[in-house]
């Protein structure tokens, strides 16, 4: 019986450390992944489902093609296409991934920005982030995707502190995340942006 009982208490202790050991492994990763688009069927790795939109749903007259494209090293990229358009008030379209599950929206605290790695034809994009002060449609937090005109795969990390309010005077709170959108916004132009992966990082 106490040879049973030690042997219990070894495993917990055993079960204890283990776990230890994950969490500190957990805390010490460097990015967040929020999808890398390998699944191909439009739900990300955090497990919400990426969904298409243009000025269209207000008037607007832009085009929007969202799909994905198979690379020559056999790996998917998403892919937004169309043509931004300014008449009636418009001028975007955009990929947008909810980042609310089961009635809870993400807390990024924890991490410093906004990892993309993409590639585009020049162009105004953006990410825009969506919290719980966000609750009108037009209202967001948008930062530049910083993408040159060379059509080469670039890792950009975008610190939070980048990201400026529309339509809101309050600060942005990443304690409460609904969603998050790469977004072809405010010029007329052809837009063609690539992304092979998004993430949270510090």
């Amino acid at each position: 019986m106490v040879t049973n009982l030690l042997q219990k208490t070894a495993w917990v202790l055993y079960l204890i450390l283990l776990h230890g050991s994950v969490m500190a492994m957990d805390e010490s990763k460097d990015a967040l992944i929020i999808d890398d688009f390998q699944s191909g069927d439009g739900q990300s790795i955090f497990g919400t489902r990426w969904s298409g939109f243009s000025d269209r749903v207000m008037g607007g007259l832009s085009d929007l093609n969202l799909g994905y494209q198979r690379l020559s090293d056999d790996r998917l990229s998403l892919r937004l296409q169309g043509q931004v358009r300014l008449e009636n008030n418009g001028g975007f379209i955009q990929a947008r991934l909810p980042l609310e599950k089961n009635g809870k929206r993400l807390d990024a605290s924890q991490w410093d920005g906004v990892r993309v790695t993409a590639r585009a034809q020049p162009g105004a994009y953006y990410i825009h982030l969506r919290t719980r002060a966000t609750w009108l449609p037009w209202q967001y937090y948008g930062a530049s995707i910083p993408v040159t005109s060379d059509q080469e795969w670039m890792t950009m990390d975008i610190p939070f502190g980048a990201f400026q309010g529309e339509s809101t005077r309050r600060a942005l709170d990443v304690s409460s995340l609904k969603s998050i959108a790469v977004v072809a916004y405010g010029e007329a132009f052809d837009a063609d942006i690539e992304v092979i992966e998004l993430a949270f990082y510090r």
